[in-house]
């Protein structure tokens, strides 16, 4: 299991514990309807902003929201091991308290259905780093250990009951797996000679992205992102604006949204992202977007953003995009000092969470929205 340079650090400080903070004031979503004075604003149901709910509202030490699903929600509390509960909504009946071992740490995300869930966790400290998957049964609780190629990488990306994974073969290649949580079948995408691995899976309801590095530690490592379609197929390279530094991305509908960053830029926490419609269509430029945010949900592509007031103050923003749209729409603006730990999808929602660690005393507040 590689230790990487995991960007977003602004939020890692702020979510050790997968905690983030809100005061006795909400954030700002960007409006839900759009203004009529103003052209060029959707008007379709399609495009129309959505609305804002507010889910979840903890001290930074309580429970925090990992995902909602139809039936059941998933919080996980502050303590060092990161305690995971999954309940009932409607009864509010725990039907999950996962406890990880001694050493090891709970890992987003919960991959969960209406049957089961997928628990990770690990431990990178120490002579003898593990990573441990567990699947309970929720109309038991009772768990087992996935008959599913080993997990060699913490990052696991999920989309409702799809998840990606990387995994150690045989060849101790590193392997990008995508698997089903109700039946665990699974299949093998590609596989990397070592020492290159493959990381940053990203999920979507049709395509699996993620990155591929050879040659890590050295002069000559280059990373690139590369993308496969869940019904099968080899997977695709994703041509970048500048080689060998592509992050990660997401692809939906044969359009890919992805980040470029060096991996001796002094500011990995931001990097240039671009659009591509198609495989063959020009790149266009998005701007700067918070490293590690991208992700597909439902119709559309979303990341975040992160701007500086005049006083000195971050505020974060989410914008989304999907094919034919000329540009992103803004569908969340943040207060200043409010930062937001980076979006998860569940059954077309998209759910994440605002951190106001300003206000005394601290909050965290999870806020979803339909698209």
């Amino acid at each position: 299991m590689r230790r990487r340079t995991v960007a977003v650090g602004t939020l890692v400080l702020l979510l050790a514990g997968c905690s983030s903070t809100k005061p006795d004031s909400t954030p700002t979503p960007a409006p839900s309807t759009p203004a009529p004075s103003k052209p060029g604003r959707p008007t379709d149901s399609g495009t129309a902003l959505p609305a804002w709910a507010n889910v979840l509202r903890q001290p930074v030490d309580g429970q925090h929201l990992v995902t909602q699903q139809r039936t059941y929600v998933v919080t996980r509390g502050s303590d060092e091991p990161g305690t995971t509960t999954i309940a009932d909504r409607g009864t509010k009946k725990v039907v999950v308290r996962h406890v990880p071992a001694a050493g090891f740490v709970a890992q987003s995300p919960v991959v969960i259905d209406d049957h089961w869930a997928l628990i990770e966790d690990i431990r990178s400290d120490g002579p003898d780093p593990q990573i441990k998957v567990l699947r309970y049964d929720l109309t038991t609780g009772k768990a087992t250990t996935p008959a599913i190629p080993p997990v060699s990488e913490p990052e696991i990306g999920a989309y409702d009951g799809t998840f990606a994974y990387s995994s150690t073969d045989a060849k101790n290649r590193s392997c990008l797996i995508v698997a089903d949580l109700a039946t665990l079948k699974s299949r093998t995408v590609t596989c990397v000679a070592a020492p290159g691995y493959v990381a940053d899976p990203v999920v979507s309801a049709d395509t699996v992205t993620f990155s591929e590095i050879v040659a890590p530690e050295t002069a000559r490592r280059c990373k690139r992102v590369l993308t496969a379609a869940l019904t099968g197929g080899l997977p695709e390279p994703v041509p970048a604006a500048t080689n060998c530094i592509q992050w990660s991305g997401a692809t939906l509908h044969g359009a890919t949204v992805w980040s470029e960053v060096g991996a001796a830029d002094p500011d990995q926490y931001q990097s240039k992202a671009y659009v591509r419609e198609s495989g063959d269509s020009p790149a266009r430029s998005l701007g700067t977007v918070v490293t590690d945010t991208i992700l597909a949900c439902s119709n559309w592509i979303l990341w975040e953003t992160r701007t500086v007031t005049s006083a000195g103050e971050d505020t974060y923003q989410i914008n989304r995009w999907r094919p034919g749209l000329p540009k992103p729409q803004t569908v969340y603006a943040g207060k200043p000092g409010v930062a937001l730990t980076p979006m998860t999808c569940q059954d077309s929602t998209i759910y994440v969470e605002a951190a106001y660690l300003a206000t005394s005393p601290t909050y965290t507040e999870t806020i979803s929205a339909a698209l």
